[in-house]
């Protein structure tokens, strides 16, 4: 059992504070304060109701000072969901100076298992004494004498890292990666089409990282169809509003516009006239929120809609921008993100959305723009796309924080 050096004073009450490091924000130059408030007013929103003593910054973090009865896993597992946060750290909390330092290091090598170590000591403020280096070779040798343990720069079983910031220092051996990113609201708004299925959450994922707030549009066939489509797209939300807190979603009934399309165009092109009027209505919905670009799931090659051919005839309906961060992946990069994010068990639970009503069994994958148009000569589009706008609904889902897996 280690024995406590006579010159390091016991710290009766240890101090825990979280302490958040941000790397795109800092890059920010005048700009970084704006980008800074965001993450500050989305971290308090996010641990609303949850018991902590104050919440400041300085020195370039974050600091979230801890009370004995916070509920500390439950604080850093919302926080690693939080875009705009590189990483995170539950450090104890002492008094800027040498025999403070030790005595904390004194309590975290009694909790910790190592043969080798290294000190990482950063300095938020110029204000300390020594330099970096000198307190990473003073510590150092403290450690090696209490341990016994090699110093190893390189591959480490523990590294201790000590941050000074003004008149505090913070020691912990662990960081616990954040989202990265941007804040939530940094990056405006755009308008997601979700459409239960694995693609499409990930797309929104992808934006709500770049700082989008995104709000999304769900097309169904009720009552030709159940409603487990649009239940599977409010439990998904339930997962992608942990990053952004809440999310708006318009439910759009599409059977009429099915029908018509059905009677009036060559079966071979329905999916892409299905997804033409798609983002029409999205197009009008979004125009009327003040929202400057359209998200698709679409990942070039993976089904008949998404050739090139056919995204090309889908984006021609729409004058807005249509991002598809998706497009270059393939199924199992999306996959390993939907899993990572918490949305793919939903995904994949059967359901019967809109698409699965009046499919083609031989859908064009090489569609013209002429041949579509030609294809749309019968309908009364603007009919049919204020129709099924009249007939939408709108819902806020909120997160479900119940389960962190």
């Amino acid at each position: 059992m280690l024995e406590r050096p006579a010159h390091a004073t016991k710290i009766t009450c240890v101090k825990k504070t979280i302490i958040i490091h941000y790397h795109e924000i800092s890059l920010k130059g005048h700009n970084r304060g704006w980008f800074e408030n965001h993450l500050q007013q989305n971290i308090a929103a996010t641990i609303k109701g949850l018991t902590y003593e104050s919440m400041r910054r300085f020195g370039g973090r974050l600091l979230i000072e801890l009370r004995q009865d916070s509920p500390v896993e439950e604080i850093v597992g919302r926080l690693t969901r939080v875009f705009g946060v590189a990483n995170l750290a539950v450090a104890v909390d002492v008094d800027a100076s040498m025999e403070a330092i030790k005595s904390a290091l004194v309590e975290l090598i009694s909790q910790t298992r190592f043969g080798s170590f290294r000190i990482d000591t950063r300095r938020g403020t110029k204000d300390f004494p020594l330099n970096s280096q000198q307190v990473n070779q003073q510590l150092g040798a403290f450690v090696q004498q209490l341990s016994g343990a090699e110093v190893r720069m390189e591959n480490a079983d523990a590294v201790f890292f000590v941050e000074l910031v003004g008149p505090r220092a913070f020691i912990y051996v662990s960081k616990i990666p954040g989202a990265g990113g941007l804040p939530s609201g940094t990056g405006g708004r755009v308008l997601c089409l979700l459409s239960g299925g694995i693609d499409s959450p990930v797309a929104a994922f992808r934006l709500m990282r770049r700082g989008c707030r995104v709000v999304y549009v769900h097309f169904h066939s009720f009552p030709h169809t159940t409603l487990e489509s649009q239940e599977k797209v409010r439990s998904i939300l339930r997962i992608l509003s942990r990053f952004q807190l809440q999310s708006q979603l318009h439910l759009v009934p599409f059977a009429e516009v099915q029908r018509e399309i059905v009677a009036y165009a060559p079966p071979p092109l329905r999916v892409v006239l299905y997804r033409r009027f798609m983002v029409r209505i999205a197009e009008e919905l979004a125009r009327k929120e003040k929202i400057l670009a359209l998200v698709t799931g679409d990942s070039l090659g993976q089904v008949a809609s998404q050739t090139l051919e056919n995204i090309t005839s889908i984006t021609a309906a729409t004058a807005m921008p249509v991002f598809r961060p998706l497009i270059g992946d393939d199924k199992e990069e999306i996959i390993r993100t939907a899993r990572q994010i918490g949305t793919y068990d939903i995904s994949i639970l059967a359901d019967q959305d809109c698409c699965s009503l009046f499919v083609p069994r031989h859908p064009e994958t090489m569609s013209s723009l002429e041949q579509v148009e030609k294809a749309e000569e019968g309908l009364d589009i603007q009919r049919l796309v204020q129709s099924a706008l009249q007939e939408a609904t709108r819902e806020t889902i909120f997160p479900d924080f119940s389960s962190q897996g």
